[in-house]
């Protein structure tokens, strides 16, 4: 405190003041020839003198409002308790809008905000503090659908936005996005909720925070909800909305069932919903790519998003958005870094049995590898085994054949190798890069209407760049592309590893 002083040059201390003013003319003769003492003997007679004292309540007040914004705005009312100085300087805006500003990110203009009567204050306490805990990334329970929710600050209000993939095929497009719900302040400053969902604007809603990871959502007047030309006018423009089409325009029948059962499925929710906390994935310097969230397409299911995470020599994408078949928080694949597949040159790889061969012989060396597992000792400790496993080179599960040897050259050149799909296999987007940089072997989950039978299938990773990678279904001769969603999200990273892997467990044991 008295080192405070000094910094803030504010003088003598207290204490020192009131030993002056109570000294009388002995004390002051005493005090002058204590001057003229010699201060090495003083040193050596009577040891280091202690510091002076100071006090917090003894610096000015424009010096305090510079102290008290500097901390977290969860601290200050604790310091409005110790006297009445203290309470009449955290009345000051200053310390608040600073507050508003590195914590939530909020720049309004102080004209705005006077107009509005509120202040920062009210701002921080009665609006972003008190719904602190829902900003973030959050999936929605909607059974084997889920969902994107992205709750920010903006401006003087708190928004829900529900993400979308782009119209299917379009997997490059930027991602779509409509509001849910908003909170804001009233002129009386109390916070008002409001259900943005439906066509007629704002009407009242309301929000309860069930825990620190979880919240729901509640209409007031789901009646906005309706349109006047009944089901058949909501189900076209939902349709429109979340394809981009007509029904006439989707031909497969197929797939019209499957968007007919989403609509119905989803629309009798009306906005009333439980929402689940979600993190972005850590990085980490040697990852293969940076982990985080991508668009891929999904056959007639469309377009989902699915996260891309690492942990130790295995890489999984875990879906964010589902459909009947594999629901939201199920691992829609899982790669091998371990084991690396070296495609056939381009006229080889058009033959979509060549693949096979090679893909199946990497399955069966992976299942003599689990197989003498138990026998080969004591096994190391999992963090250990994935630093190892990482720190190795990656080797190629089969050595390429004198066809390959210039694909292969390329590859490790970093330019990549020429890239075809093999006849016979089926893609939603024909605009595939044309390049491939690495390849894994892999495995993909598939299952029947409802996840039966669930069943992990052998498959191939493709890596393409930093923000597209692909995966090819061994079983359904099919292929996946996948494109980075380009958004930066705040208050969604994890506060550890083992943060994020307890909630990928919580988010996948929901649809198991």
């Amino acid at each position: 405190m008295a080192v405070c002083a000094r910094l803030c040059g504010v003088g003598p201390a207290r204490g020192c003041r009131r030993r002056q003013q109570r000294g009388g003319p002995a004390e002051t003769t005493a005090a002058d020839s204590e001057l003229d003492t010699d201060p090495e003997e003083e040193r050596i007679e009577a040891g280091p003198s202690p510091p002076p004292r100071c006090s917090l309540l003894d610096l000015p007040p424009e010096l305090l409002v510079e102290i008290f914004a500097s901390l977290p705005g969860t601290d200050l009312p604790s310091l409005a308790q110790v006297c009445s100085k203290f309470r009449r300087v955290l009345h000051t805006d200053t310390i608040w809008r600073r507050r508003c500003r590195e914590e939530y990110g909020v720049c309004e203009n102080l004209r705005k905000m006077e107009i509005t009567g509120l202040s920062c204050r009210d701002i921080y306490a009665k609006l972003l503090h008190r719904y602190r805990h829902i900003l973030g990334l959050w999936q929605p329970d909607i059974g084997p659908y889920g969902g994107l929710l992205n709750v920010v600050v903006d401006g003087l209000f708190i928004i829900g936005w529900m993400y979308l993939p782009p119209h299917d095929p379009h997997v490059d497009d930027p991602m779509r996005f409509k509001p849910l719900f908003r909170i804001h302040l009233m002129e009386r400053k109390l916070a008002t909720v409001e259900c943005m969902y439906g066509h007629k604007g704002p009407h009242n809603g309301h929000i309860q925070i069930v825990k620190k990871d979880e919240f729901s959502t509640k209409c007031n007047q789901t009646d906005h909800h309706r349109m006047s030309g009944g089901r058949q006018e909501e189900f076209r423009t939902w349709l429109r909305e979340e394809w981009g089409r007509t029904l006439e325009d989707i031909f497969h029948e197929h797939m019209q069932e499957l968007i007919l059962m989403k609509f119905i499925y989803t629309s009798q929710y009306d906005n009333c919903l439980t929402y689940r906390r979600i993190y972005l994935p850590p990085s980490r310097p040697d990852d293969l790519i940076k982990p985080g969230l991508f668009k891929g397409t999904y056959g007639s299911h469309g377009l989902e998003i699915v996260m891309l995470s690492f942990h130790g020599h295995r890489a999984r994408g875990t879906k964010i958005t589902g459909d009947p078949n594999i629901p939201a928080g199920q691992q829609t694949v899982e790669v091998d870094l371990r084991h690396r597949i070296q495609l056939p040159d381009i006229e080889n790889l058009r033959n979509f049995n060549e693949l096979s061969r090679i893909v199946l012989e990497v399955r069966e060396q992976v299942r003599q590898e689990q197989q003498q597992e138990p026998s080969e000792g004591p096994a190391l400790p999992q963090e250990q085994a994935a630093r190892e496993a990482d720190a190795a080179p990656a080797e190629d599960s089969r050595k390429p054949a004198d066809g390959a040897a210039a694909a292969e050259q390329l590859a490790q050149s970093g330019k990549g190798q020429p890239f075809v799909l093999p006849m016979g296999v089926s893609s939603r987007n024909e605009d595939y890069p044309r390049t491939c940089r690495m390849c894994f072997y892999g495995t993909g989950l598939i299952a029947g209407h409802g996840f039966t039978s669930p069943e992990r299938t052998p498959g191939v990773f493709l890596l393409f760049d930093e923000d597209r990678f692909g995966f090819i279904w061994l079983e359904l001769k099919s292929f996946s592309l996948y494109s980075r969603v380009r958004a930066s999200f705040r208050h969604a990273d994890a506060p550890s590893p083992q943060a994020f892997d307890e909630m990928l467990k919580n988010i996948q044991s929901l649809t198991s």
